[in-house]
């Protein structure tokens, strides 16, 4: 394998600088299970671990590898195996916070230069689900591009279109279809050599379907969606970065059940960047666009200008990042003094 076709690029090589002159080899992390790794390297696949002192010195999950992520190796190419010392630095994470009522981070991908986000033209179309899906996309680092699968199975396609159009400024929006080939001829052009592409969706989406086509032979299974309701089953049941004959790369992921945002804020005013801008006409510089007078967002609501349910779901999630972002100090806080405590506890059993 080639590190250049795996996506090595010169901001990594002067990362990996030091390293290198340590005698240190790179790889890029394919595939994790219960902190075992399948790793890309130029002397082949490798199956490997993280070394001790990256043990301790971890202090949560996120500063684990994650599939995307490039290491640095000590690698055993006779036993097919290489322990990991560190992570480079990610140019771009895709994170949620992980199902349940833990604040923690989950990432689902690294380096990804282009998120994919799938969403089905049948029962399962949600415009408010995009909306959820663009605010973790622009907060990853990487360039969104929204794909309305399965076209064949929608007889309103162009009006579907125009909702998504609607919300999601400035982003490229494809209408595909695997059966018919309809859209496919664009997708290619987001594969190029060395480029990461992750696929994001719910399940059923036409994730699997999708990664199949652009890999050019049968590399995930493929399943129906449910007869009555187009939910779909569960195909990928884990993520993984896979390479294309044609060049490229891409990390396909398991439907979110639950998709709750991480770290988000900024991100909001590329997806709400109509609101935003209404925002600035109002009258009070602190109107809450209840009742005040000369309120813009509430004109541009009551004239048809501004959809009442993008409102709402705007509402929605600057409360759930209001929340996240004190839970998330208050853990912060705890994290840095477990730390703390489990150097002081080292220092102690080395007698320094």
């Amino acid at each position: 394998m080639n590190k250049y076709e795996l996506g090595w690029n010169d901001q990594l090589e002067q990362a990996f600088d030091s390293y290198k002159k340590q005698g240190f080899s790179i790889g890029r992390v394919a595939l994790e299970h219960k902190r075992m790794y399948r790793v890309f390297t130029e002397d082949g696949e490798l199956l490997a671990e993280v070394s001790g002192k990256f043990r301790f010195e971890a202090s949560e999950r996120v500063d684990y590898p994650a599939v995307g992520d490039w290491v640095v190796i000590s690698p055993r190419v006779d036993e097919g195996k290489a322990t990991i010392h560190a992570v480079l630095p990610r140019f771009s994470k895709f994170s949620r916070k992980i199902a349940g009522a833990t604040t923690e981070e989950q990432i689902v991908a690294t380096n990804v230069d282009t998120v994919f986000l799938v969403n089905a033209l049948n029962n399962d179309f949600n415009v408010r689900r995009i909306e959820r899906y663009l605010l973790m996309a622009w907060e990853s680092g990487a360039n969104p591009v929204i794909i309305l699968s399965k076209a064949d199975l929608c007889t309103d396609t162009e009006s579907k279109l125009a909702e998504v159009e609607a919300v999601a400024i400035g982003v490229p929006v494809h209408v595909v279809s695997v059966k018919t080939k309809e859209g496919l001829e664009d997708m290619k052009d987001y594969v190029t050599t060395g480029k990461t592409i992750a696929l994001l969706g719910s399940s059923g989406a036409g994730k699997s379907t999708l990664t199949n086509y652009l890999a050019g032979h049968e590399k995930q299974l493929v399943q129906e969606v449910r007869v009555g309701d187009d939910r779909g089953k569960h195909t990928t049941t884990h993520r993984e970065l896979i390479m294309l004959a044609a060049g490229g790369l891409i990390i396909d992921t398991p439907g979110m059940r639950e998709l709750q945002l991480w770290e988000s804020e900024e991100a909001s005013e590329h997806v709400f960047r109509d609101i935003y801008e209404l925002e600035e006409n109002c009258r009070f510089r602190d109107c809450t666009h209840i009742n005040e007078p000369h309120c813009a967002v509430q004109t541009a609501i009551a004239n048809g200008e501004l959809d009442q349910n993008r409102y709402t779901s705007y509402l929605k999630l600057q409360k759930e990042l209001a929340y996240l972002e004190r839970k998330t100090d208050k853990r912060a806080q705890l994290a840095e003094k477990a730390k703390r405590k489990k150097l002081t506890s080292e220092v102690k059993r080395k007698g320094y």
